[in-house]
């Protein structure tokens, strides 16, 4: 939630909570796992490094990346991956919709 203009959603019922931004997914959230958006590249790699890193369930598999929180990949690096998953969004957002991100944030 301390992302530029991050809002939490559930579109599917109570669970995954979904994180979002400019109305477009980053972050799919349950209990003991976590789906994140992440460059092809990037996420093959991952894959090869830890076990708990799949391709996304039900997601396309190639942009995504289902991770089990079991403690076997350093807290820094998920969030590492989070930031990863938010901006690959935001980047793709509109100009328009960045910029009405930012000026989101400067009012407040």
């Amino acid at each position: 939630m301390s992302m530029k203009g991050a809002a939490k959603d559930y579109p599917f019922g109570p669970e995954p909570l979904v994180m979002k931004v400019g109305g477009k997914m980053f972050a799919l959230i349950s209990e003991n796992d976590i789906a994140l958006k992440c460059d092809p590249v990037i996420a093959e790699n991952l894959r090869q490094q830890h076990e708990a890193v799949k391709p996304g369930y039900h997601l396309n598999k190639k942009h995504w990346n289902s991770i089990t929180v079991d403690g076997s990949i350093p807290l820094e690096e998920i969030c590492d991956m989070i930031t990863h998953s938010y901006e690959l969004v935001l980047k793709g957002l509109t100009k328009a919709e960045r910029s009405r991100i930012t000026d989101l944030l400067r009012v407040r």
